[in-house]
């Protein structure tokens, strides 16, 4: 079940300007389809005093993707995300742009659907990898979300 372009836009627009935070930040979000996004957080207003990208950058990169991913996979008028838990791992100095890639299979959201329909709210997992302009991964996440029924 692919989004139309009009809707991809209508999710990456929604998501870039989220909070005025994000806006600060300038991550922005590159692509988007059911269950999936790629973001990128750019170097230059997120410098630390050593010059390079500030490790909140970083987090924030890790943890942007669950809110664009509900958007583009479950009705907003029915159901609500959280962030439950959420571990990052620093690899290396991030000196370039960052990007990060999240997905969910459809088997994936339909199970999270149903089990919120169901209980009122289900937690659902991924790991996502921070990569450098040459692919390389700077930081690592594990992220751990719950998806809550409103009204519930």
């Amino acid at each position: 079940m692919a989004l139309s372009e009009t809707e991809k836009e209508q999710i990456k627009a929604a998501s870039d300007r989220t909070f005025p935070f994000v806006e600060r930040c300038g991550a922005r979000t590159l692509d988007v389809d059911r269950g999936y996004c790629r973001m990128m957080m750019p170097l230059a207003p997120n410098l630390n005093h050593v010059g390079i990208m500030y490790a909140g950058a970083l987090y924030t990169l890790a943890e942007l993707p669950g809110g664009v991913i509900y958007m583009s996979s479950f009705d907003v008028r029915r159901f609500y995300p959280i962030v439950k838990d959420m571990r990052i791992r620093f690899r290396r100095p991030a000196t370039t742009d960052i990007t990060v890639e999240a997905r969910l299979s459809e088997a994936e959201i339909q199970r999270i659907q149903a089990e919120t329909e169901a209980n009122g709210k289900c937690d659902f997992e991924w790991d996502t990898e921070l990569k450098d302009a040459r692919g390389e991964v700077v930081a690592l996440s594990h992220n751990i979300y719950q998806l809550r029924l409103i009204g519930a």
